[in-house]
């Protein structure tokens, strides 16, 4: 499949797994290519499967999960030295 077909398999994958509205699986798709998350599958298109598409949807939905849940920590944690 192209890069973009790619890309778009990630989006749709990550609305129906994951049930993320479609905006919200863009924008987890769009911030991780321009953090150069795609740049490996943009050049060997061995890489572009549907089955590396499933890996790159959940890698990319665990990460937005583990980053949710340290900022929940941190502000937590400010709220615990203000008291």
């Amino acid at each position: 499949m192209t890069y973009e077909e790619f890309l778009d398999e990630v989006t749709t994958l990550l609305h129906e797994i994951y049930d993320l509205d479609d905006a919200a699986a863009i924008k987890l798709v769009v911030d991780a290519q321009a953090a150069d998350y795609f740049v490996a599958h943009d050049d060997k298109e061995e890489m572009r499967t549907l089955e590396q598409a499933k890996k790159d949807a959940t890698a990319l939905y665990e990460a937005k999960q583990n980053r949710n849940q340290t900022q929940r920590k941190q502000q937590q944690r400010r709220v615990q030295q203000k008291k």
